[in-house]
């Protein structure tokens, strides 16, 4: 199948389709992960992303059943220098190919990613299209300009109906803003008792499930779109301790008064240095975000920032100056090879243990 992948800014690039034939369309950008394309194609904070990976060859280890971080993908396109049709591992069950084609999803082959990502870097990222190669440019240029995404990314992505992955440990609500598997995976092997809810619940219906601690999930979109986040915060903040990741993070910080700001190409991929600045320590990280948490915001509100980025200095991390809540703007329970940020899950616990072992009266109070 000869296709191209058309930018709105103009650029059309010539390859070979590969999975399903059909057109996509949506926000293109990059990831520079070496490996972990299964998990990064079933990561629901891909919705309506079209994903363009830096390294050449793609494909090399197949698709196998472990690693999946959704049920569903909801990514809309991949592009990739390379694909491997013979992928050698003793894991493979699938080509990259195979799978698409049965998900029904639509990839390109065979372009130079590389020049790709350096118009990303340069002009931010752009909507695009993967369509039939005799498609007319110009059309397709004047639809992208014209094309709207919708806003409703969170609620597309997270469950409908709450469920429950039984533990005898801690008890953790997950609310699911677009979950990943890994996120679950952590607190069942720390043997948490989990209750898993849609991104629609109430702090009221939370707090009548009187759980140890409140996790606050990864989730596509702009976060200034989840409707209802900053209420359930709010009605949270004291009452229960509360860990945020990537879009949970965002969300802790507006519901708190800070703001966030959308990223020019956004940070993606599973080898960002990121400094605790209170343990003076790096951790090489997994991150997967286009908005981040403007700094400039943080100094009218209760939160302290924790964490920075090393490659642009922007926010990592918050924890509440009074509240037991604290929050990472990466991905503790990805493994790009090392664990480094792995111990936050272990932290999170500890902040449980310590908030039930306090009188009743003095919860509400500062917590130290």
């Amino acid at each position: 199948m000869k296709k191209k992948l058309i930018l709105e800014s103009g650029e059309v690039f010539h390859g070979t389709g590969f999975g399903a034939n059909l057109e996509t369309d949506g926000e293109v950008v990059f990831n520079t992960g070496m490996t972990g394309y299964q998990e990064l194609i079933s990561d629901p904070s891909y919705c309506g992303q079209i994903v363009c990976m830096t390294y050449p060859l793609i494909g090399n280890y197949g698709i196998n059943r472990d690693d999946y971080e959704s049920i569903e993908p909801a990514i809309k396109g991949l592009i990739v220098k390379e694909l491997c049709d013979l992928p050698s591992n003793f894991r493979n069950q699938l080509t990259l190919d195979e799978f698409f084609a049965k998900k029904n999803l639509s990839g390109i082959s065979g372009i130079d990613t590389r020049r790709l990502t350096r118009i990303l870097r340069s002009k931010g990222v752009l909507k695009g299209k993967i369509v039939s190669s005799d498609a007319d440019d110009s059309t397709v240029i004047e639809s992208l300009k014209n094309t709207t995404f919708p806003t409703d990314q969170v609620a597309s992505v997270s469950t409908k109906t709450a469920y429950a992955s039984p533990g005898r440990g801690l008890k953790v609500v997950l609310v699911d803003f677009g979950s990943k598997l890994g996120i679950l995976r952590e607190l069942t092997q720390r043997d948490c008792d989990v209750t898993v809810v849609s991104q629609d619940v109430t702090a009221e219906e939370i707090l009548l499930m009187n759980p140890d601690g409140v996790m606050l999930s990864n989730g596509p979109g702009d976060p200034e779109d989840v409707k209802g986040a900053s209420e359930l915060i709010n009605g949270l903040l004291g009452k229960v301790p509360i860990f945020g990741i990537c879009l949970g993070h965002q969300l802790i910080a507006l519901a708190c008064g800070a703001k966030t700001f959308k990223l020019k190409f956004g940070h993606r991929g599973g080898n960002h240095p990121v400094l605790d600045l209170q343990k003076n320590k790096v951790a090489i990280t997994s991150q997967n975000h286009g908005y981040a948490v403007d700094q400039e915001s943080l100094k009218n509100t209760d939160l302290e920032e924790t964490h920075i980025a090393l490659n642009d200095r922007t926010n990592e991390g918050l924890k509440h100056k009074i509240h037991p809540c604290f929050s990472v703007q990466y991905h503790p329970e990805a493994s790009p090879g090392p664990e480094d940020a792995n111990y936050l899950f272990d932290e999170f616990l500890e902040l449980m243990h310590g908030f039930k072992s306090q009188e009743p009266r003095a919860k509400n109070q500062e917590y130290a």
